[in-house]
């Protein structure tokens, strides 16, 4: 196991430049999720830890060793890509034992590190099968136990359950999430899913053009968000932004309408509040409803108040129709106030 650090980091393509100075400590033994949206440099910067990409600027330290200069199989680190890559031709036994050979390893130290694996993995009764007789969580499975029986000091992740369908998806989390409790081995993880990064994560790091916009727990990015952009990125559904001012009597929406808030923050222009602390409550604001989406356990509402679009997640059911008047109240302690620069208050 190792620390991971980065220092200054700069990655340029020609006049392009993909991350801005990023700097960022992960420790030994950390689950660290980098997340954000389709070009925030995420993925390049997982591929320069690993040695993919050139370094540009600054400096990546891997253990405590700074490993700019170092080629990609000199970091002791293993990647598990979005895409298996497996050998077709080859058992799962044989895609697992690939890198192990390679290196000279003896047939008894093979078979030990590909039998913890596998069983860490629950391979144990597909080791003779080829990767066209698999699911598709049975070949992620095989591309992860093919980066475990290398014993590294860090995992990489990059997107690796984007090709799974949905149940797969949640199942493979799971098993991800114990394979690090198991492990205790340091693992930096890229995805563009936020259920995911709050799910698997220590720590979240949240990217946007280049530069990290917030570093925290999953709860506290989602409790407390320095941004409006980390507010509406990080849970699902997003974050209700409500344009407006701030007034003696509470926030005024841009349709006239009076919410209740914190009046100290003046600077407010935005009023945030999550789906699920909205209300149903007969001394609140009138919304229309525009959409019913009934889930089971909770009802989703989309609905409009005054000008402005809004969510809410109630518990259970809702008796309510497209086009008819409900009224929504919201936990004043889960308010979010921002300013004119996007900047929570």
């Amino acid at each position: 196991m190792a620390s991971v650090a980065a220092k200054n980091v700069v990655k340029k393509y020609g006049s392009v430049n993909v991350l801005k100075g990023v700097s960022l400590d992960v420790s030994d033994g950390e689950f660290v999720v980098l997340v954000g949206p389709s070009g925030c440099g995420k993925s390049t910067l997982l591929r320069m830890i690993a040695g993919l990409e050139e370094i540009s600027e600054g400096e990546i330290s891997i253990g405590g060793e700074i490993v700019n200069d170092f080629l990609p199989k000199e970091r002791n680190i293993a990647m598990v890509f979005q895409s298996y890559a497996l050998y077709p031709h080859m058992s799962v036994h044989e895609n697992m034992s690939f890198s192990l050979k390679l290196k000279g390893g003896s047939k008894n130290e093979i078979d030990q590190k590909v039998g913890r694996a596998a069983q860490i993995l629950g391979l144990e009764k597909l080791l003779h099968r080829r990767p066209r007789e698999l699911s598709g969580g049975q070949r992620q499975r095989v591309a992860m136990g093919r980066a475990i029986v290398r014993d590294p000091q860090v995992f990489l992740f990059d997107e690796p359950l984007s090709n799974l369908d949905a149940s797969l998806r949640v199942q493979m989390r799971s098993e991800i999430k114990e394979l690090h409790e198991r492990l205790g081995t340091t693992m930096i993880y890229v995805t563009h899913d936020q259920i995911e990064a709050m799910t698997l994560a220590d720590r979240i790091v949240v990217m946007r053009d280049g530069l990290i916009e917030q570093i925290g727990t999953p709860l506290e990015l989602y409790d407390s968000p320095n941004n409006r952009f980390v507010a509406g990125f990080i849970g699902s559904p997003a974050m209700n932004f409500i344009s407006g001012e701030m007034t003696d009597g509470g926030f005024k929406t841009s349709s006239g309408i009076f919410l209740p808030c914190d009046t100290s923050k003046r600077s407010a222009v935005t009023y945030g509040i999550r789906p699920e602390h909205l209300h149903l409550h007969q001394e609140g604001v009138e919304v229309s409803v525009s959409l019913i989406e009934p889930t089971g356990a909770e009802t989703q509402v989309a609905a409009h108040l005054g000008d402005d679009p809004i969510i809410g997640v109630f518990r259970g059911r809702v008796s309510a129709q497209r086009g008819s008047v409900m009224w929504v109240k919201a936990d004043l302690e889960c308010v979010h106030l921002f300013d004119s620069a996007g900047k929570r208050v």
